[in-house]
This record gives structure tokens, C-alpha cells and sequence, in this order.
């Protein structure tokens, strides 16, 4: 697949924590260490809205499944649901005793998860007025780093080395110990395997059920960075990014590394791959660069 840098957003809100797409990809959320959020059309660079209301760096946010609301987590310990159309803060949510790290919907948009560096993770039943989590797992013996989160299933990572698998439905706890702290976590589609971005840099692929270690890709560079990892083009291709300014894809099945894309110096440590399309987000120092197959243009 050809793939090239199709446009900059330049963002100037500082260093930029994360970048994610919505439930569909038609726009972006940019997370910035001057405590703001920033929603795009990634496609035409247009900035669309600015969310201020965290007293500390934005570290993550997710969009709400009907594109209406987003959550943010912020170094400020706190979490924030936001009116999407108004850009007000719903609800300020208070719980955590450290910097909340990482942000995910459930399926309805029902419930925030979120993941601190107080070790724990926090459910939060946004559509009521409750500000209280409704669930605190305190297992982690180490700052929480990512999360999935399915139908009935939370996972966490852990700076401890551990990947914790909550299943809802049956009450029970499963934790697969890799030993080296990871970063990120990403399932692939089909749910059977989970991509885990450790600080040694390599990522891991991991049986979901059994938590046997099935693959290991090396190539990039994590040093103390924590870097986000992906899986893409229908579960055949890994893509990370790298302390030395470049972004690396490797074929799943045979572990062989595809290809580079080399991009402005800097350290690529967020991404976020189109729901639907073919389209990459890299967050790089204060910019983020969009990559993907090149337009083609349609004759008369």
C-alpha cells in the first residue's frame, strides 16, 4: 500500500498528549499540555472548536458513539464529559488521586473508563448526575496506562507489566504478567489477539484467551517515551511510532518489517488509524500529520 503525508495540522497548544479519531473518522481530537482539546476535520484542516476547562495537561479523550459528547483525562486528576456542539463541560468527575492517563467509552457511551497513576481504574455512569465511580479496580501495582474496553470486558496495561482482563458478565479477574512495563494496548478486530507496546521496545501480540505470547516486532525506538502501537489494514498490518521520528509497520503473521514513514524530527508517540479508511493520525512534537493513500485525481 502507498502511503504518503497528505496534510499538517499545526496545532499551538503546546506539546500534543494524544490524538484520536471519532466513532466514524469524520473528525479529530487533539489532547495539549495547555490544559485544552481541540476537534478538527482532519481532512480539510479546519479547526472547528476549542474545549478549555481542565487545570492540567490533556492526556487522552475519546468521542462519544453519536459524535454528541467527549470525555477527557487530565494530569489535573480529573475527568471531564463535554456537550460536543456547545463546548461546555457536563460533568467534572473527581475520583482519582493521580493523573488520569487514559479515557474509553463503553459501547453506548454509557460509562467512562478511566486509568490513573494512583494504579487504578475508575467506571464512571456518566447519563446520571452521580459523581462517584461505580467501580474502582485496584489491582495494578503500577500506574495504569491504556485500556479496552468491549461489550463486557475492561483491559488494562500497567507500568507493573501486567495486562488485567475484567470480564463484567462473570465477575472475574484474568492478569497476564509480561514482566516489562507497557505502554499501550490494542486489540485486534476479530477480539483474539491483544498488541501490547512495551519500554523495551518491542511490542508483544498476545493470545486474548490463553495470554500466550504469539509474536514480537522490534524495529523502533521507545526509550522512556511511551509510544502507541496499532493494528491495521484488517488485522494483517502492526504500525508504531518511535522516539526517532519515523513510524514503523510490520506484517502481523511473519513478524518482517514493511516499510518507514520518516517524518519532521521529533518524537512519534500518538496515533490513531481511521475507523473505516485508510487514513493515520501521528502526533509528533506540537504538530500532527495525516497519512494515508494518495488522492487520486479524476480526469474530466
Amino acid at each position: 500500500m502507498d502511503i504518503v503525508c497528505k496534510s499538517t495540522l499545526d496545532c499551538n497548544q503546546g506539546a500534543i498528549r494524544a490524538v484520536r479519531y471519532n466513532v466514524d473518522g469524520s473528525y479529530c481530537l487533539t489532547c495539549g499540555a495547555d490544559k485544552k482539546i481541540k476537534l478538527w476535520n482532519p481532512h480539510s484542516g479546519l479547526l472547528l472548536k476549542t474545549y478549555g476547562g481542565h487545570a492540567g495537561e490533556v492526556m487522552d479523550a475519546a468521542g462519544s458513539c453519536d459524535s454528541s459528547f467527549i470525555v477527557s483525562a487530565s494530569a489535573d486528576k480529573s475527568v471531564i464529559y463535554w456537550d460536543v456542539t456547545t463546548g461546555l463541560p457536563v460533568r467534572r468527575l473527581r475520583g482519582h488521586a493521580g493523573s488520569v492517563q487514559c479515557i474509553k467509552f463503553n459501547e453506548e457511551s454509557s460509562i467512562a473508563v478511566s486509568g490513573s497513576t494512583d494504579n487504578t481504574v475508575m467506571c464512571w455512569d456518566i447519563r446520571t448526575r452521580k459523581l462517584d465511580p461505580i467501580q474502582t479496580m485496584r489491582e495494578a501495582k503500577d500506574c495504569i496506562t491504556s485500556l479496552i474496553v468491549s461489550e463486557h470486558k475492561i483491559i488494562s496495561s500497567s507500568i507493573d507489566g501486567s495486562i488485567r482482563q475484567y470480564d463484567l458478565r462473570k465477575g472475574e479477574l484474568t492478569c497476564d504478567t509480561i514482566g516489562i512495563p507497557i505502554t499501550h494496548i490494542v486489540q485486534t478486530k476479530d477480539g483474539q489477539c491483544i498488541l501490547a507496546a512495551c519500554l523495551d521496545s518491542t511490542i508483544r501480540l498476545i493470545d486474548t484467551d490463553s495470554g500466550d505470547l504469539l509474536s514480537e516486532y522490534r524495529g523502533h525506538k521507545t526509550e522512556d517515551y511511551h509510544i502507541e502501537c496499532a493494528v491495521i489494514q484488517s488485522d494483517s498490518t502492526i504500525i508504531s511510532g518511535s522516539s526517532e521520528g519515523c513510524a514503523i509497520m510490520w506484517d502481523l503473521l511473519e513478524g518482517t518489517e514493511l516499510r518507514r514513514l520518516q517524518m519532521k524530527s521529533g518524537v512519534v508517540h500518538s496515533l490513531a488509524p481511521h475507523p473505516t479508511g485508510s487514513d493515520i493520525l501521528f502526533a509528533i512534537k506540537r504538530h500532527v500529520e495525516v497519512w494515508g493513500c494518495p488522492e487520486v485525481m479524476e480526469e474530466g
